[in-house]
């Protein structure tokens, strides 16, 4: 069941939007609330990935996923997708009705219209800009004094959940082809997904560099250029079919993003 959730993407996010809660001055049992209200959700959307794709992983040959070796059955990943779902709601809700309704329609339903249907279309990146968009909203929405966020907070946000949509897709390319998934990076390629992968990175990084307002610390500028060397020799350097370096540098980029918010915690609100 652990493997199937997804791990990396849910434990990940879930590290992210507590670090932004702190941030934003949530407090202990604030910042709590939204670490579960955030796990379910993605424990949701990685299960539901599976249970959908349980045929194509199949015939794809996925030894990385329990429910194409057999050790975990479709129905199982259904049922544990819907239960997680179920506490998701309850949980996000704990941050206020405005916080909650974000969480709920902006990350967890935008994750599960991407594994229904979007993820066939050209639309596809549209969940990830919506959800990771979201997430400051989540959090500044559940605070003592409720209020959105600012700007460039949105914009990073919406930047790293364009950036980890390509990068994610790099390594199944072919066999989503194959498999008569189109969504946008399918119709672009591996070749300009894999280029295009640092740039919009980069670009979320660059907005939470400059985008806060006052002078720009030193060590911010530190962070920018470590994460421009770690998103081009991520995805920019060529590699096998199956790597996962290209999400992982994502991963370590969008970590990046989340230190410089913490270092303008107070201004993202």
């Amino acid at each position: 069941m652990l493997r199937s959730c997804h791990p990396e993407p849910a434990f990940a996010v879930t590290l992210f939007v507590t670090a932004l809660a702190v941030a934003a001055g949530r407090g202990v049992a604030g910042s709590a609330a939204v670490a579960a209200a955030a796990l379910a959700g993605q424990l949701s959307v990685g299960w539901c990935n599976d249970a959908l794709d349980a045929q194509r992983d199949r015939a794809c040959g996925r030894r990385d996923k329990p429910v194409a070796t057999g050790e975990l059955t479709p129905r199982a990943a259904a049922v544990a997708a819907g239960a997680a779902l179920g506490l998701c709601a309850p949980l996000s809700l704990l941050n206020g009705a405005a916080a909650g309704m974000v969480h709920l329609l902006g990350m967890v339903a935008a994750g599960w219209a991407y594994n229904l249907w979007l993820k066939h279309t050209v639309l596809s990146p549209l969940p990830y800009v919506v959800g990771f968009g979201s997430l400051p909203a989540f959090v500044t929405l559940g605070g003592p004094s409720p209020s959105w966020p600012a700007w460039w907070a949105v914009a990073a946000g919406a930047l790293l959940g364009l950036g980890a949509h390509l990068v994610n897709v790099l390594p199944d390319i072919e066999d989503d082809l194959a498999a008569g998934v189109r969504g946008l990076p399918q119709r672009l390629g591996g070749a300009a997904c894999r280029w295009l992968a640092p740039l919009v990175m980069l670009a979320a990084v660059g907005v939470v560099t400059a985008g806060p307002p006052g002078p720009t610390a030193p060590e911010s500028w530190v962070l920018a250029a470590l994460a421009g060397a770690v998103a081009v020799a991520g995805t920019a350097v060529p590699s096998g079919a199956r790597c996962r370096w290209p999400f992982r540098a994502a991963i370590v980029v969008a970590g990046t993003a989340v230190v410089q918010l913490l270092l303008r915690g107070a201004d993202m609100a």
